[in-house]
C-alpha cells in the first residue's frame, strides 16, 4: 500500500510544475491538437477516393473539378508538416518541463536530507537514499517527460478516431469497439499484478546499491581481510536477485501482452470482414449504401488509431507503476520532517556565546532503545574550564556530547548554555558556537586547505597554517607534495589516522567556536605530538570552554575537572589529584596507564 502524504502523486507533480505549468498546458494542448490531426489525413483519403476514382461522379469530377483535387493534397501535406512541427515542438516543452521538475525536487531532497537530524541517518541507508535522489527522481522524469504524454496522446488519438468512425459508420465503428471493454479487463487484471512487482525491484536496486557504496567506502578493510571473493559473491547475489526480479516484472507483461496484442488485431480483422461484407451488399444495393470504398479506405488508414492506444496501455501502466513505486519513496523524504528543529520562540543569539555549560539531571535513550544511555547527569563547565569526560566504552560518552550541539533531545532534564536551554537557541546559531572533532575523521575530497577552512571558507591562508599549528598538522602538511594544496583522497585516503585526526582538529578550531568538543581525538598520534596539541589547546588565542573525551592519562590529568562516566551514571567527579585520592576508577586507570602496582 502506498503511504499516505499530504498530497496525491499527480498533485505533487503539479506544485513542483511551479513557474512551467504554462508551458505544461500548452504542451498538453499540443499534444491533443497534433492526434486529432491524424485524422486529417484518412479524411481527406476518403473525399479523394469517392470523389476522384470510385464515386459515380468520379470521371466528372476529375474533368471538371480537378483543382479541387490538388487542394486536397496541398491540405493533405500541409496538416502533415504543421503536425511535425507540432510534435517537436511538444516534445521539447515535455522534455523542459521535466528537467526543471527534477532539477527543483533534487535541490529540495538534498536541502531536506542536509536538515535531518541524526535519527534520520541511521534510519535510512546512504545506498538507498542514493537510489532516491537518482534512479527514483528519474521515473519520476520520465512520468513527466513521456508518461503523461503518451496518456493524453493515447485518448486524445482514441477518442477523436471513435468519433470519427461514429459519425461515418456507426455500424461498422461499433462492430470494431466491442472488443474494447475487453482489453481494458485485461489491462485492469495486469496493473494488480505488477504492482507489487515494481515495489519490489525498486527494493533491489536500493539493496544492490547499498552493497556497492559500502564495499567501496570499506575497500580497506575489504583488502585487510583479503574478503574480495566474499564481496563479490555478495553483490553478484544482490545483482542476480535484481535482475530476476526485472525478469519476473517483464513476463508479467509478458502473460497478458498476447491477450491484448490478439484483441487489438482482431479489429482489423472485424474490419476487414464486416467491413467487406457492408461493401459487398452496397455493390448490389446502390439506393441503400452502407459502407464507401472512400469510408472504408478511411477505417481501414485509420484502425490504428484505435489499436496503438489499446496495446500502449500496458506499457503505460507498466511505467505509471514504476512512476508509483518510486514516486512513494520521494515523496517519503520530501515530506519528511527533522525531530530537532528551531522554537518558534527561539531565541536570536548571533555572536559568541561565554561558554558556560551546565548539565541538570539530563537523561537519554535512543528511541529504538530499551535502556537508558544516561541517567540523571548533573555537571558544570565554567567558561574557558577543560572538562574531560573518561569511562569504559559503550559508557555513553559520546551520547553525551552529541546532546550538547543538539544531534538527539535528551529524554529528561536540561542542558544550559550561558544559563539558557539549548533548545532556545537556534541551531544554526548553536551549531556555530560549537567545534567537533571526532575519533572517526571524514575528510573531503579537497585540498588540506578546504577541508582545515570547511567550517568557515572565509579565513585567510595565514589563519589556516596557525590552525594547523595548533594542532601540530603544520609539519607534516609542509612535508606534502603541494602542501595545502594537496587534494586529499576521499574520506582522507593517502594520510595516516594521526595526520586525519590533526586535520580534522584543526578544522574544529578554525571556526574559533566558544565551546569545543574533542571526541577521541587524538588517539591516533604519538606521545610527543598528543604533549604538542594538549599545550596548544591550553594556550588559545581566543577564549574556549573544553569538552574532552580521552582515555590517556597524559590528555585528561590536566583537565580542571574529570567526570567518570559508569553505566550512564557520573561515579566521579574533580581534578586528577583529587581523583587519585578517592582510590576509585581513576586512580585504578592511573595505574595501569603508568605501570604502578
Amino acid at each position: 500500500m502506498s503511504k499516505r502524504f499530504p498530497k496525491t502523486k499527480l498533485q505533487w507533480l503539479w506544485e513542483n510544475m511551479e513557474g512551467k505549468r504554462f508551458i505544461f498546458m500548452l504542451a498538453l494542448l499540443g499534444t491533443i491538437v497534433y492526434n486529432v490531426l491524424q485524422l486529417t489525413v484518412p479524411f481527406i483519403s476518403s473525399r479523394l477516393v469517392d470523389n476522384f476514382l470510385t464515386g459515380a461522379d468520379a470521371a466528372y469530377n476529375w474533368a471538371n473539378n480537378r483543382n479541387f483535387f490538388f487542394i486536397l493534397l496541398g491540405i493533405m501535406v500541409g496538416a502533415t508538416i504543421f503536425r511535425t512541427v507540432v510534435v517537436y515542438l511538444d516534445c521539447m516543452a515535455y522534455e523542459h518541463v521535466s528537467q526543471s521538475v527534477l532539477y527543483r525536487v533534487r535541490n529540495f531532497l538534498y536541502n531536506k536530507i542536509q536538515r535531518q537530524d541524526m535519527k534520520f541517518y541511521s534510519t535510512y541507508r546512504t545506498g538507498d537514499l542514493m537510489t532516491r535522489v537518482t534512479g527514483d527522481l528519474d521515473a519520476v522524469r520520465h512520468m513527466v517527460a513521456w508518461v503523461i504524454r503518451v496518456i493524453i496522446e493515447s485518448f486524445a488519438l482514441y477518442t477523436s478516431a471513435m468519433v470519427y468512425f461514429f459519425v461515418m459508420n456507426w455500424k461498422l465503428a461499433l462492430c470494431i469497439m466491442v472488443l474494447s471493454p475487453f482489453i481494458f479487463a485485461v489491462i485492469y487484471m495486469f496493473r494488480s499484478k505488477v504492482r507489487p512487482m515494481h515495489a519490489k525491484l525498486r527494493e533491489k536496486l536500493a539493496e544492490m546499491n547499498t552493497y556497492a557504496q559500502e564495499n567501496i567506502s570499506g575497500n580497506r578493510v575489504v583488502k585487510a581481510f583479503a574478503r574480495e571473493e566474499y564481496e563479490k559473491d555478495k553483490f553478484d547475489k544482490a545483482n542476480t536477485s535484481y535482475r530476476d526480479t526485472n525478469c519476473e516484472t517483464a513476463l508479467v507483461w509478458v502473460k497478458f501482452y498476447p491477450a491484448i496484442e490478439g484483441m487489438a488485431s482482431a479489429m482489423s480483422i472485424a474490419l476487414l470482414v464486416i467491413g467487406g461484407l457492408f461493401l459487398i451488399y452496397s455493390i448490389g444495393h446502390p439506393d441503400n449504401v452502407q459502407l464507401t470504398m472512400g469510408q472504408f479506405v478511411a477505417f481501414s488508414g485509420l484502425i490504428w488509431a484505435i489499436q496503438n492506444p489499446m496495446r500502449m496501455l500496458g506499457n503505460i501502466m507498466n511505467e505509471f507503476q514504476r512512476f508509483s513505486a518510486a514516486a512513494d519513496k520521494v515523496m517519503e523524504i520530501y515530506y519528511s520532517e527533522p525531530e530537532i528543529v528551531d522554537a518558534p520562540d527561539a531565541i536570536d543569539h548571533p555572536g559568541s556565546f561565554k561558554g558556560e555549560i551546565e548539565f541538570k539531571n539530563v537523561s537519554f535513550m535512543y528511541s529504538d532503545g530499551n535502556l537508558p544511555v544516561l541517567k540523571n547527569i548533573s555537571f558544570t563547565a565554567k567558561p574557558g574550564e577543560t572538562v574531560a569526560i573518561m569511562g569504559e566504552t559503550g559508557c555513553g560518552k559520546t551520547s553525551l556530547i552529541h546532546l550538547i550541539p543538539r544531534f538527539y533531545e535528551p529524554t529528561g532534564g536540561e542542558i544550559l548554555i550561558d544559563g539558557v536551554n539549548i533548545n532556545r537557541y537556534k541551531l544554526e546559531q548553536l551549531r556555530k558556537n560549537i567545534g567537533l572533532a571526532t575519533q572517526d575523521v571524514l575528510l573531503y575530497s579537497d585540498t588540506i586547505e578546504g577541508n582545515i577552512a570547511y567550517g568557515d571558507p572565509h579565513i585567510t591562508a595565514e589563519q589556516v597554517v596557525k590552525f594547523a599549528r595548533y594542532s601540530a598538522a603544520s609539519e607534516f602538511i609542509a612535508k606534502m607534495p603541494e602542501g595545502y594544496d594537496t587534494i586529499v583522497g576521499e574520506r582522507g585516503v593517502g594520510l595516516s589516522g594521526g595526520q586525519k585526526q590533526r586535520i580534522s582538529l584543526a578544522r574544529a578550531l578554525a571556526i574559533e567556536p566558544s565551546i569545543l568538543i574533542l571526541d577521541d581525538t587524538t588517539s591516533a598520534v604519538d606521545m610527543e605530538t598528543e604533549k604538542q596539541i594538549q599545550d596548544s589547546l591550553r594556550h588559545l588565542e581566543f577564549p574556549c570552554t573544553k569538552i574532552i573525551i580521552a582515555q590517556r592519562i597524559s590528555t585528561t590529568k590536566f583537565a580542571d575537572k574529570i567526570i567518570i562516566l559508569q553505566h550512564g551514571e557520573i561515579t566521579e567527579e574533580g581534578s586528577h589529584e583529587e581523583l587519585i585520592a578517592k582510590g576509585g576508577y581513576y586512580c585504578e586507570l592511573v595505574k595501569l596507564q603508568t605501570g604502578e602496582a
